[in-house]
């Protein structure tokens, strides 16, 4: 039982019928929520405890090494901690939601876009289309500092940043039905800052797109296991979106078995594939994969998010899910080693180090930046998942909870980066241009670095490679590579052994680009959603989501962008990786920036002026770390950290007329170099300006707000809900209560946009 809507199972249809509450009193749940039992008061006693313990042991206790079972600890017990008190107390006194009141996805049902969906499958459907690159490839990267400064960012930061924004993002944008961040900031912030915010909403989505499905294309390029496994997501998703409509309507638990049973098998099978003669046809280059991500970006996008977008994304779910799980027991039965400092070499350096230049602050904080706070997700928060909301109170344990989930999604990428050989970590992540591209090469370079308790040899990587299937892991930059050797070498102790390493370095690349590809298909209906609002303005048409010249004409204009993006990141001569992830770190945090001072100005409108810090201190600590990061982008003398420093150099050397430099080794790399050096610093300029434009604005706006004692609010007028269903995971003892009577007085639950 998950949704009971009227007219289905009994005599009288919605008209008819006196239906019972379409929610539980507020003062019933919070009288619920505030019965203290002995047995609670005990479990909450020793959670408490043993995430302190955790944080002890990570921050305090100074050994030869720590194990990595602490930081499961204190992530777990932190997030139990936040999301039963926190997060609760901004849904009473910030947000205060109320279930009797229809959502978007009741109200405006379309059968397209506007959907009433199980919060089980939507939880799935945004967590898979929140978590992309970031809590993957930026923890790996920043595992340069130590394994201490990311740690605290990743967990505190969600805590009070991250899972603030899209929990608030979400709720706002749901009671305004369904309107994107660029919307709400035309309604709250004045007509410059709105037009701010359109249009750096639009820049910085393409940038991220396209980084995210760089990265796809990074891991998939070559590899036909990872190539036909992705590839069958697709169909299985379809089939789940169909069944779930038309064959079984409502049996979720039904179809989740099916679809994890194909989703294992299309993951053998792809084993098979690639030991077989069918190899060479899911063998691809990278830019015929860019291409293929493209045109799947554009089916994404067009098709009803019932039919691919959320089976797939729910789909994707049990495996992204599943695997953190995994790793995660298996990190507690194994309880493998740290092998990276608490604080590096590299961490009070203010050049940085040969993975992630520049100094700790800010790079630290913009190289992590999906597992800790994300710009990205605010527009998913407004996109498709307020569309899909069945119910306000399950705002929170979508917004809030799977935000939570991503960032323990950081922690377990963290945790595989430092428990792999210091050496072999920066033997892998160091560019060419540094480690030679050989093993003997790298390894010289490796000893040379001066790194306590290092000293690689040839033998090491060469043997390294060979475990895990792979002819070389020097110079393997991006961090997927990186990551899939921790899980690896983790997950073949639980189960396998040596014999299986391949196996698990393999599953872990499948695993990462399948994690990053279902952000790429939601951020790109999301930017479809984005453009044609604001072109709505001009040709209100446009605004019609349903009308179908405007949906293919958004998506083919935000596909091309981001795909001729995506395609100079493949051609890059420095690696597209290596130079486009800095500014997808910037560019996500400055959105992240833009979606609180919206926030903001919402918040102080509805003249909850108490409670502003709740807003106030994430938006402050994100503008400081992101402006500070795009003036050193912008203005720094050193080429591995300035953009422009990078783009004379090249530029100067041409003038010298060199034909080589650093990585370029031909005049048309050089020559790429500096074209590629310019858009990259001219859109940090770009990005920065707009912020602050937007900052500015809602500042301004807050201000008339408090001094007024609030305004009148822009949330659509209030329509009575006609449907129910549970706020979380588990419904508490009312809710099942009142779940009971919709069952015995209106009947078996009928969802008619089939989930």
């Amino acid at each position: 039982m998950t949704t009971t809507s009227p007219g289905a199972g009994g005599t009288a249809g919605p008209d008819q019928q006196e239906l019972p509450p379409a929610g539980v009193d507020d003062e019933v749940l919070d009288e619920q929520r505030r019965r203290w039992t002995p047995l609670r008061i005990a479990t909450w006693t020793a959670i408490a405890l043993l995430g302190g313990l955790g944080w002890v042991m990570l921050a305090l206790i100074r050994g030869e090494t720590v194990n990595a079972i602490w930081f499961v600890f204190a992530a777990v017990c932190t997030y139990l901690i936040a999301y039963r008190f926190y997060s609760t107390y901004i849904e009473r006194k910030l947000l205060r939601p109320d279930d009797r009141r229809a959502t978007p996805a009741e109200y405006a049902e379309n059968g397209q876009d506007f959907v009433p969906t199980d919060r089980r499958v939507l939880y799935g459907h945004h967590f898979a289309a929140i978590a992309g690159a970031g809590p993957l490839v930026g923890p790996v990267l920043a595992a340069q500092m130590g394994y201490l400064p990311g740690t605290i960012w990743i967990v505190v930061g969600v805590v009070l940043a991250g899972a603030v924004q899209d929990y608030l993002v979400l709720f706002f944008s749901m009671r305004r039905g369904g309107r994107s961040l660029a919307a709400m900031a035309r309604d709250e912030l004045g007509r410059v800052g709105g037009a701010a915010a359109v249009v750096a909403t639009l820049a910085i989505m393409i940038i991220l797109i396209a980084v995210l499905a760089l990265v796809v294309v990074q891991a998939l390029g070559e590899s036909p296991w990872g190539v036909f496994s992705v590839a069958m997501t697709v169909p299985i998703a379809l089939f789940m979106g169909f069944y779930l409509r038309y064959l079984r309507p409502g049996k979720v638990g039904e179809v989740s078995a099916i679809g994890v049973a194909l989703l294992l098998l299309a993951i053998v099978a792809g084993g098979w594939v690639a030991e077989s003669g069918l190899a060479e046809w899911f063998t691809f280059d990278r830019t015929t994969l860019a291409w293929g991500v493209v045109i799947y970006g554009v089916v994404a996008a067009v098709l009803p998010v019932w039919m691919l977008l959320a089976p797939r994304d729910y789909l994707s779910t049990f495996m992204k899910i599943g695997t953190i799980v995994l790793l995660a027991v298996a990190v507690i039965v194994v309880r493998p080693d740290v092998m990276a400092p608490a604080w590096s070499e590299f961490a009070g350096d203010p050049a940085g180090g040969p993975v992630v230049p520049g100094p700790l602050f800010p790079f630290l904080f913009v190289t992590i930046a999906c597992g800790a706070l994300s710009g990205f997700h605010a527009l998913i928060s407004s996109g498709t998942t307020p569309k899909l909301v069945e119910k306000e109170r399950q705002t929170r344990f979508i917004g809030y909870g799977g935000m939570l989930m991503e960032s323990f999604v950081a922690i377990m990428a963290l945790v595989a980066a430092v428990s792999i050989d210091r050496g072999i970590y920066f033997a892998m992540n160091a560019p060419t241009a540094a480690t030679g591209g050989t093993v003997e090469t790298a390894a010289l370079w490796v000893n040379s670095l001066g790194l306590a308790g290092v000293n690689i040899t040839p033998d090491v990587l060469a043997g390294t490679a060979q475990a895990v299937g792979e002819q070389s892991i020097v110079s393997r930059t991006g961090g997927a590579p990186t990551l899939a050797l921790g899980l690896a070498n983790i997950l073949a102790q639980f189960f396998g052994g040596a014999a299986l390493m391949s196996f698990w370095y393999h599953f872990a690349i499948m695993f990462e680009a399948l994690f990053i590809l279902t952000a790429v298909d939601a951020g790109t209906r999301v930017a479809r959603f984005m453009l044609q609002d604001a072109v709505g303005t001009v040709v209100p048409k446009f605004r019609d989501m349903s009308w179908r010249p405007g949906v293919w004409i958004g998506t083919l204009v935000m596909c091309g962008a981001w795909g001729g993006i995506l395609i100079m990141g493949v051609t890059d001569p420095l690696g597209g990786i290596n130079t486009l992830f800095p500014l997808f770190g910037i560019a996500n945090q400055l959105l992240a920036a833009i979606a609180l001072a919206v926030c903001l100005a919402i918040v102080a409108r509805r003249g909850t002026v108490r409670y502003l810090w709740i807003v106030l201190v994430p938006l402050v600590a994100v503008a400081v770390i992101t402006v500070t990061a795009s003036l050193y982008k912008i203005f720094s003398p050193t080429p591995g950290v300035g953009y422009w420093a990078q783009h004379f150099a090249y530029r100067d050397a041409i003038a010298q007329g060199r034909t080589s430099m650093g990585a370029a080794k031909t005049p048309e790399q050089m020559e790429a170099v500096v074209r590629n050096t310019f858009i990259q610093g001219t859109l940090s300029i770009v990005f920065l300006v707009l912020t602050l434009v937007v900052i500015t604005a809602a500042a301004l706006a807050a201000l008339r707000s408090v001094r007024a004692g609030g305004f009148p609010s822009a949330e659509r007028e209030a329509v009575p809900s006609r449907i129910y269903a549970p706020s979380g995971l588990v419904p508490q003892a009312a809710e099942k209560e009142l779940e009971k009577r919709w069952l015995a007085e209106v009947g078996a639950p009928s969802r008619t946009g089939g989930h």
